[in-house]
């Protein structure tokens, strides 16, 4: 194949002119188009996070627990009794827009060999969601070609994950789904996963070892998802679906191959270090482990397995076939790695050498290719300090922004609805409803660890072996990070560390996928360094460091942006199986009890967008974040984890969307809890109208019940730890009963409310 020459027009396919001329002035001569390969995806946005690295470093990332921080493949934290939790969450948006099927699957394959090249055995896999809304909407962007095309995205994500985690054998113990005209065409699909390891034989990412031989082992090489990481940092127009070829196409089966025959590996002390091939495949994994090693690198690509002819340096080292491992073998040992994947089917073959210098030279067929310094293609890399403006209306005051929101709501009706169809249509919501649909397309209990099912504040698994369990979860809040980033940031942290306390579980760190529009437009990237600061802020009250991460910048479609929407996978420890909480109210007579205040946190809220019919903009526009105390929410925190530590607590469950009365009548639904149970609530108004009462958003609450014998000694711990601590009512019959300063607002059974939930998905689907 002849090689293209370069042209302006092939320098601007690549790199910008000014990073091309970067590159003619670090190699003291123009690089061939190899090479420009090589350094159009190591210094993409994906790779190289230009645009975000200066604003990550404010990130906490230690702690008394991390044993790996950001940089690896995945973080590591230990969680005692010599064992250690290895997770990360990652992007796979821009492949699911173009490929929904292949781009979710290959998403979750990805996530799985970063956790598994840390030693670890994976053992859970999550999913944060997110898609345009399934129903056209006159006052809004989705036509009903629009909401079919979401519907399809949808399925074919759903159905995409489901295949890759349930071949390759790891429980989807838990996740979200989230759907708003900002994800329309612009689908968010962030993955995670999380992995066991001993503390003594954790590997990492280093080509250590002068001569040391470097051998590629699994799948063989294709030309499916050449210049994927490229693709990943650019914004798609009317032509995006013609990239079908830069996405990936996995088989889980034979990762599953290629787990065992890696943890096998690493048994043998025969490894170095190991890398996947993941975002720029064969290139960043070399390059990449170079670096952390301070050597270089001679490859030869003629050795490369191959499942195309013909193919090309540059072919081969863009491509991002997946199901396959940069391995650097102790010296006189390779043979013995070879053997071992040999037996498992794979591929394992020398194909280069680790060397002394900071150079990565390419052959193929006997030619040189490339010849190019390591670190040029990673320290150096560009880092931008993009420009950021605020929008005007982050400057409006919230006086002057709920005088607004009160006149629109008053016009859209507020008040004047019957509270109890309020509460049905919130419950029937695609925000709020089950999600059943999803989750049962997941196997869930494979391996047998999962002590929580899908559904939860948080998912929870067994630590085999042990009392210790590990809980997880993924929060997010678009909506709040597009209103106020900064403040939007720590409520999307607050949440998910009170979801793992839901649970009895301590908060001990988070990883987080951090999902924006173009960082060109000074607007976005204003709102990417405020979330920052607000999850650095959240972070450090908890103590929960962020040990990994992946940045995706240009989500949008045609010039629509998504909403700065950070994704927060927060991990925590239950010292104690026996302590696990749950969210489903358990025995008749155990009295309901709010740990935290209810305030006038209307505003940005599911009411207002479910009942009030108040569109995105607009509350972008006119709404208000809930006002977060730090301090207090860390206190109902602490507080919920003493009631658990001391086998106070029968039930606890997180009040977010849709306020107090949809959490409580979630933890009455059956099927969270092994019977049905109603409750009975009097609620005092403190001088908040009924749908404040009952739908506010206010954040720090958590609603918890017990046996009444109970009540003195949990009063005593939350008056202790200067938590607010309110009686709310009891579990009985079959009703929901909700009375505010004596007067009935809801009586009606429990499975009326559980009926509009729980079939709500299937609806707007089918519809």
């Amino acid at each position: 194949m002849t090689t293209p020459a370069i042209t302006h027009e092939l320098v601007e396919q690549h790199v910008t002119l000014e990073e091309y001329e970067k590159i003619k002035e670090i190699l003291g001569r123009e690089p061939n188009f190899t090479e420009l390969g090589i350094f159009s995806v190591m210094w993409s946005e994906h790779c190289s996070y230009k645009s975000s690295r200066i604003h990550l470093k404010r990130l906490p990332t230690t702690g008394e627990r991390v044993i790996v921080p950001p940089g690896e493949n995945a973080g590591v934290v230990d969680i005692g009794d010599d064992w250690c939790v290895a997770f990360k969450v990652e992007s796979h948006n821009h492949p699911s827009f173009i490929e929904p099927f292949q781009g979710a699957a290959t998403g979750v394959g990805g996530i799985l060999r970063d956790v598994f090249t840390m030693g670890a055995r994976p053992i859970a896999a999550m999913n944060s969601l997110r898609f345009g809304p399934l129903e056209p909407n006159e006052r809004g962007s989705t036509t009903r070609k629009v909401a079919n095309r979401n519907k399809s995205i949808l399925k074919g994500v759903v159905e995409g994950i489901g295949f890759y985690g349930n071949c390759f054998g790891v429980p989807t113990v838990g996740g979200e789904v989230i759907f708003d005209e900002a994800y329309n065409l612009n689908p968010l699909v962030n993955a995670f996963a999380l992995g066991l390891v001993r503390k003594d034989q954790i590997f990492f990412g280093k080509a250590s070892g002068i001569g040391n031989p470097v051998l590629y082992v699994g799948a063989k090489t294709g030309r499916d998802g050449i210049h994927g990481a490229t693709m990943a940092s650019a914004e798609f127009d009317d032509e995006a679906l013609e990239k079908r070829p830069t996405v990936q196409v996995g088989d889980p089966f034979l990762e599953k191959l290629l787990l065992e025959a890696c943890l096998e590996a690493m048994r043998s002390g025969a490894i170095e270090g190991i890398q996947d091939m993941g975002a720029a495949g064969l290139t960043s994994s070399s390059v990449e482990m170079a670096d952390r090693a301070g050597t270089g690198l001679e490859l030869d690509l003629t050795l490369v397995p191959q499942r195309e002819t013909g193919m090309t340096a540059y072919e081969m080292l863009l491509s991002e076939s997946q199901e396959r491992m940069l391995i650097v073998a102790k010296s006189g040992r390779e043979r013995e790695l070879v053997e071992i994947f040999n037996k498992w089917d794979l591929d394992a073959v020398v194909i280069g050498k680790v060397v002394e210098g900071n150079r990565l030279k390419v052959f193929h067929n006997g030619d040189l290719m490339a010849d190019l310094p390591v670190d040029k293609l990673t320290d150096e890399a560009p880092r931008y300090d993009r420009p950021q403006e605020a929008p005007q209306y982050s400057k409006v005051s919230r006086e002057d922004k709920k005088e607004k929101w009160l006149a629109r709501a008053a016009e859209a009706g507020h008040g004047s609805n019957d509270v109890a169809e309020v509460l049905k249509t919130l419950l029937s919501s695609p925000d709020i409803c089950s999600k059943h649909w999803v989750y049962e397309q997941y196997d869930h209990m494979v391996r047998t660890n999962t002590a929580i099912l899908p559904g939860a504040d948080a998912a929870v698994v067994r630590v085999k072996e042990t009392r210790r369990a590990i809980s997880m979860c993924l929060d997010g809040n678009g909506l709040y990070c597009a209103v106020n980033p900064l403040e939007g940031a720590k409520l999307t942290v607050a949440e998910a560390a009170r979801n793992n306390v839901c649970v009895g579980a301590e908060p001990i760190a988070v990883t987080n996928c951090l999902n924006f529009a173009s960082p060109e437009r000074p607007k976005i990237m204003w709102a990417f360094s405020q979330t920052i600061d607000g999850m650095r802020a959240a972070c450090e009250t908890f103590e929960t460091p962020v040990i990994s991460g992946n940045v995706s910048f240009y989500n949008e479609t045609d010039g629509d942006g998504v909403l700065p929407t950070p994704t927060i996978g927060m991990v925590g420890l239950v010292k104690d199986v026996r302590k696990i909480v749950t969210q489903g109210f358990k025995n008749e007579g155990d009295v309901i009890a709010l740990l935290g205040t209810t305030n006038d946190d209307l505003s940005v809220s599911e009411y207002s967008q479910a009942v009030l019919g108040f569109s995105t903009n607009e509350l972008i526009e006119i709404g208000s974040v809930p006002l977060l105390d730090l301090s207090l929410e860390k206190k109902v925190q602490d507080t919920c984890l003493k009631l658990a530590d001391e086998l106070l607590i029968n039930s606890a469950h997180d009040c977010s969307e849709g306020g107090l009365a949809v959490a409580v009548t979630e933890s009455c639904f059956s099927s969270l809890n092994n019977a049905p149970d109603g409750a009975s609530l009097e609620l005092s108004s403190n001088g908040l109208s009924p749908e404040a009462v009952l739908f506010s958003e206010s954040p720090s609450r958590i609603v918890i019940s017990f046996a009444p014998e109970h009540l003195d000694r949990a009063r005593s711990i939350a008056e202790g730890l200067g938590c607010p601590f309110e009686v709310i009512g009891k579990v009985e019959g079959s009703d929901l009963a909700i009375k505010i300063d004596g007067t009935e607002s809801i009586r009606m059974p429990v499975s009326e409310f559980e009926s509009a939930w729980k079939n709500s998905l299937e609806s707007h689907l089918d519809a």
